[in-house]
């Protein structure tokens, strides 16, 4: 018995080693890790088929109720007003949210192929951060439409035409390409000496920032600096917009004028705090407070569950983008039957 334990601890000796090599490139009697590779979720296989299952459906629920989104506001010319079109631009964030991040966490579930280049890692967090900070952006722009159309609807004509919409979205795409490219490259200018395994589900900030070598403290601050600028400012803006939104709602005669213009803001007030919400726990908590597991389950909420939550939301609660997505889906039936 005796023998058999120390034939297992030199197999497992050996596999350590074999991953090492697989992550590790040793030049000049230093280590540069160019390999990385993800956490197994667990050793039940059944637990991981389970999750690799529901994260699939979530993530095809997400993928086809956004694309239907953005296909019935682009052909739909009743839907061709400033909300839909930041809408629209929502739902093409949210689809290119996901695919940066899940493809490669369902290999990871039921694959041994979990490594990952240190240029695929870097690609992804690039993807990630953009789409997120971008989403950041665009949900306060989205606000501000709001609060124009109720609290000052003389001039909303004329203050959100279609080059004011067309700046303010391209103002959230940029700003989450700027950031994207310099948090990714800042983060990858480090050192990784090893550890090489990233104990979470994708290549995150802080995970990969736990891998590095020396003096992070530097690089922890401009996360931390970033998130505060680009998730808590436009959630100020967010919650400025509102309330100046309810300060006019309340002072209108009118029952009827004060539900119809709450339902045109409960839809994105609800994708705000789920978006928010997981997002500010995530990234705006002290690192004291972080855990792997919690980490794990809050990712899995901001990247699948949000995604897929807000084609429902959205539908569910709008009278027009129900009609359209109906119709859509009636061509569609008549098309096949034909």
């Amino acid at each position: 018995m005796t023998r058999d334990y120390d034939i297992k601890l030199s197999q497992e000796g050996v596999n350590m080693k074999v991953m090492k090599l697989n992550c590790s490139l040793w030049q000049d009697n230093s280590m540069s890790v160019k390999q990385f590779a993800f956490t197994k979720f667990s050793e039940v296989t059944e637990q991981c088929f389970l999750l690799f299952t529901l994260i699939l459906l979530m993530f095809l629920a997400s993928l086809t109720g956004n694309a239907l989104i953005a296909l019935a506001i682009w052909t739909n010319p009743v839907l061709h007003t400033p909300m839909y079109f930041f809408l629209a631009n929502l739902s093409l964030l949210e689809i290119g949210y996901t695919c940066s991040v899940i493809p490669k966490m369902l290999q990871s579930l039921v694959s041994e192929a979990r490594g990952i280049s240190r240029e695929g890692c870097a690609t992804q967090m690039f993807f990630f951060t953009f789409f997120a900070i971008s989403e950041c952006c665009l949900l306060a722009a989205m606000a501000y439409d709001r609060y124009m159309a109720i609290c000052s609807p003389l001039h909303y004509a004329t203050r959100m035409s279609r080059g004011v919409c067309a700046q303010l979205a391209m103002i959230s795409w940029g700003v989450g390409c700027t950031v994207g490219l310099g948090q990714t490259n800042y983060i990858f200018s480090l050192d990784f000496c090893g550890p090489c395994e990233i104990d979470h589900f994708f290549c995150d900030l802080p995970p990969i920032l736990a891998l590095a070598c020396g003096d992070t403290s530097h690089n922890e601050a401009a996360v931390f600096v970033v998130a505060i600028l680009c998730i808590s400012s436009p959630f100020l803006l967010i919650i400025a917009s509102y309330g100046r939104i309810l300060a006019a709602v309340l002072i209108m005669p009118s029952p009827e004028g004060r539900q119809k213009a709450l339902s045109t803001c409960s839809s994105h007030l609800l994708v705000v705090t789920l978006f928010y919400g997981s997002g500010s726990v995530t990234y705006l908590r002290p690192k004291a407070s972080h855990s792997p597991g919690t980490d794990k389950l809050l990712a899995l909420f901001y990247t699948v569950v949000t995604s897929m939550l807000n084609p429902i939301i959205y539908s569910l609660r709008n009278k027009e983008v129900k009609a359209a997505l109906q119709r859509i889906l009636w061509e569609k039936k008549v098309l096949t039957h034909e």
